[in-house]
Parts: structure tokens; C-alpha cells; sequence
């Protein structure tokens, strides 16, 4: 019985060698590259931040108070032509403004309470691209809200990013033939395809120091981008064939 166990275990050792032998198959050469690419359109609408702000006793009166400058603004920004859906909340809030330090510390029988201060930050939508700078100084002129920020947007956000992601794909082909061109061999099959980011780049904040320390009623320079750009990059990964 053992005689037999062992010729048998022996046989099927035999049979498995021949393929426990044989080598593992090639790697197949690939090629790993990172492309960039740029995109620019004409921005189709500015968006202007403002802040009305007001200060109360209590929580109700700070609100109260802001409600009623709030409607103020709405009507004075709506006289400049501004429609008013194209006037939005962003946010609103209420925080407790504490008494300064040393006033608490003057005397232990200080009376100063603290006071609540409610922020309702508004936005402005206009397509009305030339007259931005004079928008922006009439918001100035006025006493009830204060003007933050400017920036610039597309209706068509999709289509930025897209062409940017195509300009990225055609510079890592260009890039992974020049490399392979000068390797001697070709570009095979596209095996891998990462998406990147794409995203567009705009830089806001000169505009909102200049529009901060302009005169109130004065035309504010601002003047908008001819463009606006938007980046992407992806990453291809190509199997490598032999130069034809």
C-alpha cells in the first residue's frame, strides 16, 4: 500500500513539474503619461457680493432692523435695473457682539451687555458686463450694504471643462508619441484612462481691493476678463508595440 501511494504521488509530481517549469508570460511594455490642457470663453454674467449688516440690542431687534435695511437695498439695487430674481440670499446670521475687553475691565459695575449683530449677505446677478464698474460704485454710494466681491460666470459651465479635458487627452498623446518615437517603438492599444480635475481659474482678488477703496459714488475699474480659463488634466496609459 505505501509502495503504491508513493508511485502514485511520485506520477502526479511528474505531470505537474513540466507546468510549474514554465516561465511566467512577458510583461507587456506600457507607457504612464499626465496631460494638461487650457480652455478659454467669454464669461456671460458677473455675480457682485454684498453685506447688509446691522446691530441691535436683542436677537428679534437685530433682525428686525436687518430685515428692514435689507428691503431698502433690495429696492435701491432694483432702481439700478437689476431685476429681482437676480437678487439672492447667500447667507444670513445672527452673532453676539461681546462688549470690548476693557470696558469690562474699567469697573465690576460696568452696565455694557452685548449686543447682537445680524450679517444678510445678498447676491447680485448681471449680464450687464460693461457696466460692472459702475454698478459696484453705486453699491458704494450707499450706506446700507457694503460691497465685498466680484466675480465672473458661464452659463455654460460643461462645456469650459470639457474642451479643456480634450486639450489635456491631446497633449498626453503628443507627449507619449514623442516619447515613444524617440524610445524606437510605436504606441499599441489605450489601456487605462484617469480622469483628472478641470475647474476654472480666475483670479478675484485685485478686483475686490480696488472695489473696497474706491469713493462711494465713483465708477469703480473694474474691468472684466475677456475670458475666463479653465484647466484639466488626465493621465493614458498606452501598451507599447514594436516600431513598424
Amino acid at each position: 500500500m505505501r509502495l503504491a501511494l508513493a508511485a502514485a504521488l511520485s506520477l502526479a509530481l511528474g505531470l505537474a513539474s513540466p507546468a510549474l517549469a514554465q516561465p511566467p508570460a512577458p510583461r507587456q511594455p506600457t507607457i504612464s503619461v499626465m496631460g494638461t490642457g487650457e480652455a478659454e470663453l467669454k464669461p456671460d454674467f458677473a455675480l457682485i457680493f454684498v453685506s447688509v449688516e446691522t446691530e441691535a440690542p436683542t436677537v428679534a431687534q437685530a433682525s428686525a432692523a436687518n430685515g428692514t435695511a435689507t428691503e431698502r437695498v433690495l429696492a435701491r439695487i432694483q432702481s439700478l435695473g437689476i431685476k429681482r430674481e437676480e437678487i439672492q440670499t447667500v447667507n444670513f446670521q445672527v452673532l453676539k457682539i461681546e462688549p470690548p475687553t476693557e470696558k469690562m475691565n474699567l469697573s465690576r459695575d460696568s452696565k455694557d451687555e452685548p449686543s447682537f449683530g445680524a450679517t444678510h449677505r445678498l447676491r447680485i446677478k448681471t449680464r450687464d458686463l460693461g457696466g460692472v464698474g459702475k454698478l459696484a460704485g453705486e453699491i458704494l454710494a450707499s450706506g446700507d450694504m457694503t460691497f465685498q466681491s466680484v466675480s465672473f460666470g458661464l452659463d455654460r459651465q460643461e462645456e469650459g471643462g470639457d474642451k479643456a479635458r480634450e486639450a489635456a487627452v491631446r497633449d498626453a498623446k503628443r507627449q507619449a508619441e514623442v516619447y515613444a518615437a524617440a524610445a524606437g517603438v510605436a504606441l499599441g492599444s489605450l489601456i487605462e484612462i484617469r480622469d483628472g480635475t478641470a475647474q476654472p481659474f480666475e483670479p478675484h482678488a485685485e478686483m475686490r481691493m480696488r472695489a473696497s477703496m474706491a469713493k462711494g459714488g465713483e465708477s469703480v475699474p473694474l474691468v472684466p476678463p475677456a475670458t475666463i480659463r479653465y484647466t484639466a488634466n488626465v493621465q493614458l496609459v498606452w501598451e507599447l508595440a514594436p516600431k513598424p
